[in-house]
C-alpha cells in the first residue's frame, strides 16, 4: 500500500520550564509580556499554526508546561521556532527542555491501516 502523498499536519510538544525570570512578574506582567513580546511575532511570521496550553508543574519539577503546537506543514512549524527563538520567549521566559515532533497515526498513513492507536470511550 502507498503512502498519503499529502504532508500530514505537524504537531510538536514544546516541553518548557519556567525561568526565574518569568516567575518574578506578576500574573498581570506575564499575560502583557507574552501578548505584547511572544504573540506579535508568531503573528507577523506565521501562518497555519495554532496552540494548546498545558500547565504541569504542580505534576513534574522537569518541565513546568507543555506547549502543543500544530503546523499546517513543516515549513510553518520552522517558522514558528524561528519566531520563538526572537523573542524573550526563548531561554528567557522558559527553557525549552525537549520538543517532540510528529505526525498523528503517521503509521497508519504510511501503510494504509486503520490507526488503532487513537482510543475515544
Amino acid at each position: 500500500m502507498t503512502a498519503d502523498k499529502t504532508t500530514p499536519p505537524v504537531t510538536a510538544f514544546m516541553l518548557v520550564k519556567t525561568t526565574p525570570e518569568w516567575l518574578a512578574m506578576t500574573p498581570q506582567e506575564r499575560v502583557d509580556a507574552f501578548t505584547t513580546q511572544v504573540v506579535p511575532a508568531i503573528k507577523a511570521k506565521t501562518t497555519g499554526v495554532r496552540s494548546r496550553f498545558y500547565d504541569t508543574e504542580f505534576y513534574s519539577t522537569r518541565v513546568t508546561d507543555v506547549w502543543v503546537w500544530e503546523a499546517d506543514d513543516h515549513g510553518a512549524y520552522q517558522l514558528l521556532i524561528d519566531a520563538l527563538r526572537e523573542t524573550p520567549f526563548w531561554d528567557r521566559y522558559f527553557t525549552v527542555v525537549d520538543l517532540l515532533v510528529g505526525a498523528e497515526n503517521g503509521y497508519a498513513s504510511t501503510y494504509g491501516v486503520e490507526a488503532v492507536t487513537s482510543i475515544s470511550t
